[in-house]
């Protein structure tokens, strides 16, 4: 590892990797896969460009070696996997990553379905194994982890590490930068609205503090910890929350691995012994830092911290350099990082520095400061060992520090500890009580602090007596016994479903009617509510009429002609159509063509169609190609127009409708039925799904929202019954100008603890209500997972604009063709009212995405897709 080498490679890195590596030594647990990006370039070290490196197993860091070599298996361990994304040569720091993000998501989706099969045939007896659980790290993996999470059906686990909401805050107390300034060089808004969909996907967000928790995580919309408890406090109960989720926080301390780490003894006047180790030659780093003393044997003060402003080092130095008697009983070292050349360093970075030559300068401190060029990571043990040598003391001043594992590493070198109040340090001096803790704004309390510890020889040796006692509560076993505890308390949400053979539906067992029936039964059950959480009065399910009891029934069948119990007959069929559910057409094709080009279907919808199906051409007619239509429309909408337009149903393999949260088929057998509903589809969104509560909050705010006309209030916005389903609540826009942007009403159902993906479509005229990780980028990756669809296989054929969920589709493995001219005025100024740019998630200039232009003709079509690469042409 990198550490230091810029604001991207710091503790946290550490802490991931050794994570993964402990993990992989505990009992039980056969495999662990640390997913991250591969960089083939020569800024970084050649290993970045390495598929897979696996984390050597250790057996004396205090592990209970109980994994026998007979349960060791061929793919057994902790492995680093890198997934390609984004520019294959260069390397890109977090904030720039954004619009990648899919593309990550997509490669690292496949290795996780090949290595689940891979698992399955060593160690599943044939069947697949499926992970146990997904947890994202920082907030753009937290991004990624929720979308797998949705994509696999697999519990998710969070750590935010620090936090977008916290550090916008902190850089607006500094005064530096406006919060257009912050949010152009940190994509923070981007990188919040990632945070909120991780608290939306996560069932336990570790913290490293119980502070997290109260101060920083409560600044999100999606976690309030009064309504948490609440929530809680109900469940234990047993009484229903009616559709209302918060994440559990939980409070794991982060381990260490202290088993190669051997502290020096002191005699009863702190004096550091001679170390054996090294009577004659001590180690390089040891005399790269002590050619910059004058007297070298004094104390060292040791900050070891990368260059920028948040860190707080410039302080620190004016600090020591104002406090005479400091300057006069110790040393000050300062570990920033590696450096060529200041020129060559980032302009943050380089500025800090320069702040600080420039205050060593002014208080004439050269013989006191040392600040060497280089180390590595076998280097930071012994930076320790020295300080700790000259009875010297370990500094923290960061402005906010989400954890501070460096103060960890310190203790466990019988190093004692200056830290900031603010975050980590604040529970780790209350566990290992080997410091002091200061406000990182006051300079003077940091010259107090340091020169307390550093003149008192009983206070020090107090310290780190206790420093050393109470550190084995951070060993690595101890963190992962609670991880892993943690974990198997999640509801376990893997597939109910296996991926069939090639061989045939003769040898799978056959779904019979009642087994459906009563499926459609058990999800109608979150149609009973009583009394809802904020006291208004429900009614049972009995008291909603036939309309409501068959809701469901009447979502999945509704685009049939006939009687309802005839559609019910074909849609669960054992012959015909449950073969065509179980393999659909594009099963077979080489290619699939996704038509995701939004609007109202009477602006030309039908010729884009009929062009795109002249593009395929021959390719279409042999059946290598196929088509997928993906709308915000409904089935019976979708079926009336299409054939009021010349189409048949099975022009098309399947039907992505209702914005990602209903799934369709083409039959094989239409003369029984000719379109068959994915029953376990809705099985596989319904995470976390409000259902009938949700509905419920939403009828009211949509009932606050009128106008006024002719002396009489109008309704903006209405509930359309027509084409409601239990997995997606529309309603009709009157005047799309006076609703609030998505975001705001998904804030609203955040806040109160209902988790949704709100969507403005059909030219802003319609509002489709969703579960929170259904999509129709999402929907295409449940295809992959379920039928084995090769994503890099499909081209989206998109408008210039389209509804709100409209940037999901550009990004990923899957190609994009973005036709030109088809747009809308009301589709921009819905996206006007987005937190961030379109650039700031969608890479327009990526290899994957080409365009044509306005009435392109059949022949254009066909070349920008011949272009991208994915056509036999």
């Amino acid at each position: 590892m990198e550490l230091g080498r810029d604001s991207d490679t710091g503790g946290q890195v550490k802490y991931v990797v050794e994570l993964a590596r402990a993990l992989g030594s505990m009992p039980g647990v056969y495999r662990v896969d640390l997913l991250t990006r591969q960089v083939s370039s020569p800024d970084v070290d050649w290993s970045y460009g390495e598929p897979t490196e696996m984390l050597n197993r250790t057996d004396s860091n205090g592990f209970d070696d109980d994994n026998d070599d007979d349960e060791m298996g061929e793919s057994s361990g902790a492995y680093i996997v890198r997934i390609p994304f984004g520019p294959r040569d260069k390397y890109i720091p977090k904030e720039e990553l954004w619009p990648y993000i899919p593309e990550f998501v997509d490669g690292a989706l496949n290795h996780i379905v090949q290595m689940s099969k891979v698992l399955g045939e060593q160690i599943g007896g044939g069947e697949t194994v499926w992970p146990v659980a997904i947890h994202g790290h920082y907030a753009d993996a937290g991004d990624s982890a929720a979308l797998l999470s949705g994509a696999l059906n697999v519990p998710m686990l969070l750590t935010g590490h620090s936090l977008g909401r916290d550090k916008l805050e902190q850089l607006l107390k500094q005064g530096r930068m406006s919060k257009e300034d912050i949010n152009n060089t940190y994509k923070m808004m981007r990188r919040i609205e990632a945070e909120e969909l991780s608290l939306d996907a996560s069932e336990i967000v570790i913290t490293s503090t119980r502070q997290e928790i109260e101060e920083q995580w409560r600044l999100y919309d999606g976690f309030d910890p009064v309504l948490e408890r609440k929530l809680r406090a109900r469940m234990k109960r047993g009484v229903s929350c009616y559709g209302r989720f918060m994440p559990r926080m939980v409070v794991i301390p982060p381990g260490m691995e202290f088993h190669h780490i051997v502290p020096h003894e002191v005699d009863l006047d702190g004096e550091a012994e001679e170390i054996e180790e090294h009577p004659t030659s001590p180690p390089p780093i040891w005399t790269e830092i002590m050619r910059f003393f004058t007297n070298p044997r004094k104390p060292m003060i040791l900050a070891l911290a990368r260059p920028d402003p948040k860190k707080n080092i410039t302080t620190l130095v004016k600090a020591f350099g104002e406090c005479r008697p400091l300057r006069e009983l110790a040393n000050l070292t300062l570990i920033m990082g590696n450096r060529d050349g200041i020129d060559e360093m980032s302009s943050t970075s380089s500025s800090v520095l320069m702040s600080v030559l420039k205050l060593i300068d002014k208080y004439d401190l050269y013989g006191q400061v040392a600040y060497p060029k280089h180390h590595n990571q076998a280097d930071v043990p012994e930076i320790y060992r020295l300080a700790a040598k000259t009875k010297g003391v370990f500094i923290n001043p960061a402005f906010i520090e989400p954890f501070g594992l460096t103060l960890i590493e310190a203790a466990a070198h019988g190093l004692p500890m200056v830290a900031t109040k603010n975050g980590g340090p604040v529970d780790i001096q209350r566990v290992l009580d080997n410091g002091l803790l200061v406000d990182p704004h006051e300079q003077q309390s940091l010259a107090t602090a340091l020169l307390k510890l550093v003149a008192d020889k009983q206070l020090w040796a107090k310290c780190r007596q206790n420093g050393l006692k109470n550190i084995h509560l951070y060993s690595w076993p101890e963190h992962c016994k609670t991880y892993l505890s943690r974990i198997a308390s999640c509801r376990q949400r893997q597939p109910q479903w296996q991926k069939p053979s090639d061989e045939g539906i003769e040898n799978e067992e056959t779904e019979s009617p009642s087994d459906s029936l009563r499926d459609i039964k058990d999800i109608s059950l979150n149609l009973k509510f009583s009394i809802s959480l904020d006291g208004d009065k429900g009614e049972d399910v009995e008291s909603l009429g036939n309309d409501g009891k068959n809701n469901l029934e009447n979502a999945v069948m509704s685009w049939s002609k006939g009687d309802p119990k005839d559609a019910r007959k074909a849609r669960f069929s054992d012959k015909g159509d449950l073969a065509s559910s179980k393999y659909p057409a594009f099963r077979r094709r080489k290619h699939i063509y996704v038509i995701a080009v939004d609007g109202d279907y009477e602006d030309g919808l039908s010729d884009i169609i009929r062009r795109i199906f002249d593009a395929a051409d021959k390719d279409k007619t042999e059946g290598s190609i196929g088509f997928i239509l993906s709308t915000s429309y409904s089935m019976p909408e979708i079926q009336s127009y299409l054939l009021s337009k010349g189409f048949n149903l099975n022009d098309f393999d399947a039907y992505i409708c209702n914005s990602g949260s209903d799934l369709y088929y083409s039959s094989l057998t239409p003369e029984e039925s000719p379109i068959v509903a994915d029953s376990d589809y809705h099985s596989h969104i319904e995470y976390r799904w409000g259902g009938e509560g949700l509905r419920r909050t939403l009828l009211r705010w949509a009932a606050s929202i009128a106008v006024k006309k002719d002396d009489n209030e109008e309704q903006v916005v209405t509930e359309d019954n027509e084409v409601s389903t239990d997995y997606c609540f529309a309603f009709k826009i009157k005047n799309q100008d006076k609703v609030p942007p998505s975001k705001e009403l998904r804030k609203s159902m955040r806040i109160q603890g209902l988790r949704c993906h709100v969507i403005y479509c059909q030219n802003g005229t319609k509002m489709n209500v969703i579960p929170v990780l259904a999509s129709r980028s999402q929907a295409l990756r449940y295809l992959y997972v379920r039928w084995g669809v090769d994503l890099s296989k499909m081209v989206v054929f998109v408008g210039e604009c389209g509804d709100t969920d409209y940037e999901g589709l550009l990004g990923g493995v899957h190609k994009s063709v973005i036709m030109k001219g088809v747009s809308n005025k009301a589709f921009k100024s819905l996206h006007a009212n987005r937190n961030y740019p379109l650039t700031h998630v969608v890479s327009l200039d990526s290899p994957n995405i080409g365009e044509v232009g306005e009435g392109c003709s059949s022949s254009e079509i066909q070349s920008i897709v011949t272009k991208l690469g994915n056509s036999k042409a």
